[in-house]
């Protein structure tokens, strides 16, 4: 027979039963706060930030959305206590496309020898915009990978110089409310697929061997492109151009890209860092300037390694009618670039028509006798690179004793995703150990794990580009390693180690850069960005304000951003981008609100010029 119970009974027990329980944890977390502290303060995060915060499990807030809706929610969103944050303006509408570090205007003042125009030219602290770069309107969404790899909303880049000019290289078409890429280049018209199975007879594509490639000149980076399917990823550039927009097509595709020339600086690369570097017609004086640029693609290619030339001057004999050039003029061009291939190390192993293919070796006792009257670049200051004069010099194999450290091939991608860098193996990077390494890749994959518990969209092929501005060791970027994204990791040039070479060897892509001047990309170019430490990185050396704004011209509308520092830092950044139409919540470390170093998550709002609707952020 059942028990009757009084209602108001059990009411009070279990009013009791809380009031314990709460109790209970109150305590304990006091407790545990103090012992922390070691002087009963507790835990340092603010108050107010305290209030608002949850574990990355607990986080469930449906305001913050990571889904692509093409307009702005306006909702309230956890802030800072304390008076209203700046509202940044939209720039003009005639600064959709702006590249503050290569503008033309400012370019056409610089000189034009060696290119030197073409390169980075930052504008002044008082020059520099201060308001958010607006999309054209009717920007949408790029297309999901591999249909981007074909097809570019007009909108998003409403340019129609490359379908007239290249019509009948087969680079690009206008369709409709879509430009369409076939694959062809000027070099490959039956399209870049054929090209690449060209190249794949002599070069080790197919098997993992080579992963990495430097694509100098890169048009509208279909080569990149169609070597994705073939597990190879290709850093492309190309110099900011007037009107063609060659770089800005290739990151709509989904392209990995940056505007750059080679010109009178190194290239923002560290030394043997691709498997594969390339030239398809790239108008490149390859035997100009006693083969400076030959030199400099030597430097950042490995040991090992392959270099293909089609094009001018290869196969004069039989084009230089077509091409419109003098006899004599192309063949003391190919003279010269096979006189530099010696001086190199570098043994042809391939010419077939207009393509020519070098492989550079692994061993620099075996042409020792070639380099008798060479100059050598001071091997110390090979990944010295940012802003630093490029010299017709050849950098010197890694200073070792033991032959086998410089022949020892880096294992096939990708296995060599989370094997042990040889630069780290060697200590050849300060600090970094061969457990530091590894504890690091766990802690990343931890990471990436909390991250996915807010934003569930990480890994589904919603974000194509991703940014790291911070990358170290490219844990973040290998933990996300999947056909559907890559990643630009990108080292600070003030970090406190350089670590890029590494993220090399494993089969990722990087550059360097300084975070105190915009990245050389268009606006609206990456999907997602993630920065770990940079703000306290870069603490008294650059305005907070400054970064958050280049984040935001580089940033897709409906884009994300990953903040990971420490909590005074976060809530300075808070408090700025408030005011830049981004959506933001903060959440604690995933091992729990002790832990000083917290995460911020933002969404950058649907907006497009001329649309004021959204100016005032969420607080």
């Amino acid at each position: 027979m059942a028990i009757k119970l009084n209602p108001g009974d059990g009411r009070t027990r279990s009013s009791v039963s809380i009031f314990i329980v709460v109790g209970l944890c109150c305590f304990f977390y006091i407790l545990g706060a103090w012992q922390k502290s070691g002087f009963g303060k507790g835990d340092s995060i603010p108050i107010e930030v305290t209030k608002v915060t949850k574990t990355a499990s607990e986080c469930t807030n449906p305001t913050l959305t990571f889904e692509t809706r093409h307009a702005g929610d306006t909702a309230s969103l956890d802030g800072d206590s304390g008076s209203k944050p700046k509202a940044f303006k939209p720039c003009s509408s005639k600064y959709t496309d702006y590249t503050p570090c290569q503008d033309q205007k400012r370019a056409m003042t610089f000189p034009r020898e060696n290119m030197n125009y073409r390169e980075r030219h930052c504008p002044p602290e008082n020059e520099k915009l201060r308001c958010l770069v607006p999309a054209p309107k009717g920007y949408v969404t790029p297309f999901p990978w591999p249909k981007s790899r074909d097809y570019v909303p007009y909108a998003n880049a409403p340019y129609k110089s490359l379908t007239v000019e290249k019509a009948i290289q087969n680079w690009i078409q206008y369709e409709g409310n879509v430009f369409r890429f076939p694959g062809g280049g000027t070099q490959f018209p039956q399209g870049a697929d054929k090209y690449i199975d060209q190249l794949a007879s002599v070069v080790p594509i197919e098997n993992g061997t080579v992963r990495t490639a430097l694509d100098t000149g890169c048009g509208v980076a279909s080569w990149g492109a169609y070597l994705w399917s073939r597990n190879v990823i290709a850093m492309s550039f190309a110099p900011r151009d007037s009107h063609e927009a060659q770089v800005q097509f290739a990151l709509e595709r989904g392209v990995p890209a940056v505007i750059g020339v080679l010109g009178t600086i190194r290239l923002p690369y560290p030394s043997r860092a691709f498997d594969m570097a390339h030239c398809s017609r790239c108008l490149i004086p390859w035997g100009a300037n006693d083969g400076m640029y030959m030199m400099e693609v030597d430097r950042v290619l490995r040991p090992g390694g392959y270099w293909v030339l089609s094009g001018p001057p290869i196969h004069w004999k039989q084009n230089y009618k077509s091409w419109q050039r003098p006899r004599e003029e192309l063949e003391e061009e190919q003279r010269r670039i096979e006189e530099t291939a010696k001086l190199l190390c570098w043994d042809k192993k391939y010419e077939k028509g207009e393509i020519a293919v070098w492989q550079k070796s692994t061993n620099p006792d075996s042409c020792r006798s070639r380099q008798s009257k060479v100059k050598f670049c001071d091997a110390s200051e090979a990944d010295n690179v940012w802003y630093k004069k490029m010299e017709a010099c050849v950098t010197p194999y890694p200073d070792t004793n033991n032959q086998e450290e410089i022949e020892t091939q880096l294992k096939p991608y990708p296995t060599r995703l989370h094997a042990v860098p040889p630069r780290i193996a060697s200590g050849s990077v300060p600090g970094v150990t061969v457990d530091a390494y590894l504890d690091d890749n766990k802690q990343w994959q931890k990471h990436l794990n909390a991250y996915k518990k807010v934003n569930k969209l990480l890994d589904t092929g919603r974000y194509r580009n991703i940014m790291d501005m911070n990358a170290g060791l490219g844990g973040f970027g290998a933990s996300l390693s999947s056909p559907k994204q890559w990643v630009m990791n990108v080292v600070p040039t003030i970090a406190d180690r350089d670590t890029l070479g590494a993220v090399y060897e494993r089969g990722l892509i990087g550059i360097y850069h300084d975070w105190c001047e915009a990245f050389s990309t268009y606006p609206r170019t990456y999907d997602l960005i993630h920065a770990n430490g940079l703000f306290s990185l870069y603490k008294g050396k650059c305005d907070l304000e400054d970064i958050l704004l280049e984040m935001d011209r580089i940033l897709r509308p409906e884009g994300a951003v990953i903040f990971r520092d420490e909590v005074d830092t976060l809530v300075q950044v808070k408090r700025v981008a408030s005011g830049m139409r981004w959506d933001l919540k903060m959440v604690d470390h995933e091992d729990g609100p002790l832990v000083p170093e917290k995460i911020l998550f933002a969404v950058k709002r649907y907006w497009v010029t001329g649309d004021n609707s959204n100016a005032t952020s969420s607080q």
